[in-house]
């Protein structure tokens, strides 16, 4: 179960400091007992070694598995959208888009596909906006048990001299 690659008899037969022979009828009998125990895996012969592989019989399950949470990498704005939900909620599109400076509402579409976030109410302001808050799936994800897990922010702001330098050398003239 932990090798990359199917592993050889001989491998096996050093292991278990016995002979290749050996190996190979015990592997043969365990193919057999998987087999006719009808077991959620299959053990083969390929590649110049054995390895165990999933049934075949239970690829409609897996393909539901794997089609139901694929999901690629995040993208920097939806990280960034989503430290700032972490962080900042219950909160809504406009204030993300201000924090962000950009308009974010295709992110907070996606990261809602994802189950990362989930509406938690309005605001009582005008328009009564949306409220946005991480979702259990996003903390479960995280292995947070709730957001007074999440890391201090402090640790990521840098001091006021480096402040200071970064506008420095972005100002006009600079």
């Amino acid at each position: 179960m932990l090798a990359e690659e199917p592993v050889p008899t001989t491998m096996f037969a050093e292991v278990l400091e016995t002979s290749a022979g050996e190996v190979a009828a015990l592997l043969q009998t365990m193919r057999g007992e998987l087999q006719d125990q009808e077991r959620g895996y299959v053990l083969r012969e390929s590649g110049g070694g054995w390895r165990l592989y999933t049934s075949p019989d239970c690829s409609p399950w897996l393909e539901r598995f794997v089609l139901g949470h694929r999901h690629g990498r995040l993208s920097g704005a939806s990280l960034e959208v989503l430290a700032i939900i972490a962080y900042k909620q219950p909160v809504s599109r406009a204030e993300i888009a201000d924090i962000r400076g950009v308009d974010s509402d295709r992110v907070v579409k996606t990261l809602l596909q994802r189950d990362l976030i989930v509406e938690s109410g309005r605001d009582r302001g005008p328009g009564s906006p949306v409220l946005f808050t991480v979702s259990d799936s996003f903390l479960e994800r995280m292995g947070l048990r709730s957001v007074e897990d999440l890391p201090p922010l402090v640790g990521f702001m840098p001091d006021t001299d480096a402040v200071a330098d970064m506008e420095a050398k972005l100002s006009p003239g600079a």
